[in-house]
Formats: structure tokens, sequence, C-alpha cells
């Protein structure tokens, strides 16, 4: 041994205080890596609602378009049919309304 004990005793106090100060520094950046997944995880939960209303609010509306339509092809159809069978001859064998 070559080194005295106070020397050595002093070293490993030494260790002890950077070790302890790199666990503190480890500790408090993973607090913060915690911290900063969790602010991205609420934006990104944020973001994905606001999506999901603009969707929702989209499908709402091409579902009361698309109603709109079908009430439109009906009343077009019906007219058409009505147009038709005032203008078709009657059937054979059947008289003429007056």
């Amino acid at each position: 041994m070559t080194k005295p004990l106070p020397q050595i005793l002093d070293e490993i106090e030494e260790s002890i205080k950077t070790a302890d100060l790199a666990a503190k520094n480890a500790t408090q950046a993973a607090e913060e890596a915690r911290k900063a997944g969790e602010k991205a995880a609420s934006e990104a939960a944020r973001v994905a609602a606001q999506a999901i209303a603009r969707v929702e609010q989209v499908a709402k509306d091409a579902l009361e378009l698309a109603e709109l339509l079908n009430l439109a092809i009906t009343d077009a159809v019906s007219a058409i049919q009505k147009r038709l069978s005032e203008k078709a001859p009657p059937p054979r064998g059947m008289p003429e309304e007056k």
C-alpha cells in the first residue's frame, strides 16, 4: 500500500459525493422527462380530440346533405311519375278518364 489511509478515505468520500450528485442529476432529469412526456401526451390528446370533433361535424354535415339529397330525389321521382302518369294513355280495354 502506497497511499495513507486518510487519503484513501478522502477519495472514497469524494467518490460517494460524486455518485450522490450524479444520482440527484439523474433523478432530476428523469422527473423533467416524465413531465415533458405528460405534457406531450396531454397536447396530443387535445389535438386528437379537436380532430375528432371536426371529423364528427363533417360526418354530421354529410349525413344531413345525404338526407336532403334523398328527399330531393324522392320528390323528383314523384314529380316525374306524376307527369308520366298524366301523359300516359289508359291501359288497353279501359276507357279514358275525363
